[in-house]
């Protein structure tokens, strides 16, 4: 989430947006996968409601960064841990929460995926971008998606909860911090010729 916020409001900077407009920002991308998965699964309240002390990190990130008159650029790649780190524990707990409300395992990786990776998409498309997560950049939506499978095969083979979440959780990261390091990305597909 402190991760999710911050890219936020690095993004909502960019643009030159005022702190209504970053926070704003930092919440879509902190809150956003979060609250579509919930959407999706007719959970109430939205987890960042229920947990309302989220919503006050990601203000105080807000205004702290609105203090400051130019953020480093050095500041995104010391984010690249603590990004993988929730990018692996939001996918992991989001596939947790879809098996529980009785998805297929398919569905819960898919939201568990959701829930990791569109809090940025919808950040994107608030600062009129291109998602970067639709964009050839290395893997992200993919580590996602493979560590979510290997949390459910772990589940299915009745490894300890908590080991389970630890293990796939682990996998997301190292298949990120592995995609970035050596830029791994899926190949483009090419525009079709006009006929």
């Amino acid at each position: 989430m402190i991760a999710g916020g911050t890219f936020g409001v690095l993004l909502a900077r960019r643009k030159g947006m005022d702190l209504v407009g970053v926070f704003s920002v930092a919440c879509m991308t902190a809150f956003g996968g979060g609250t579509l998965r919930d959407l999706f699964l007719d959970r109430y309240p939205l987890f960042w409601i229920k947990h309302d002390h989220y919503p006050l990190i990601v203000f105080g990130l807000a205004l702290a960064s609105s203090a400051v008159r130019k953020i480093p650029q050095t500041l995104e790649k010391a984010l690249y841990l603590p990004d993988a780190l929730g990018l692996g524990l939001f996918s992991v707990v989001g596939t947790e929460i879809a098996l529980e409300a009785g998805t297929s395992w398919f569905l819960a990786a898919l939201l568990g995926t959701i829930t990791g990776t569109f809090g940025g998409v919808i950040g994107d498309v608030a600062c009129n971008e291109v998602p970067s997560l639709f964009r050839s950049a290395p893997l992200y939506a993919t580590c996602s998606f493979a560590g979510c499978w290997i949390y459910l095969l772990l589940d299915w083979l009745a490894v300890e909860p908590l080991l389970a979440v630890v293990i796939g959780l682990t996998s997301v990261v190292l298949m990120r911090l592995a995609a970035l390091y050596w830029d791994i990305r899926l190949p483009e597909s090419s525009p079709g010729t006009p006929e």
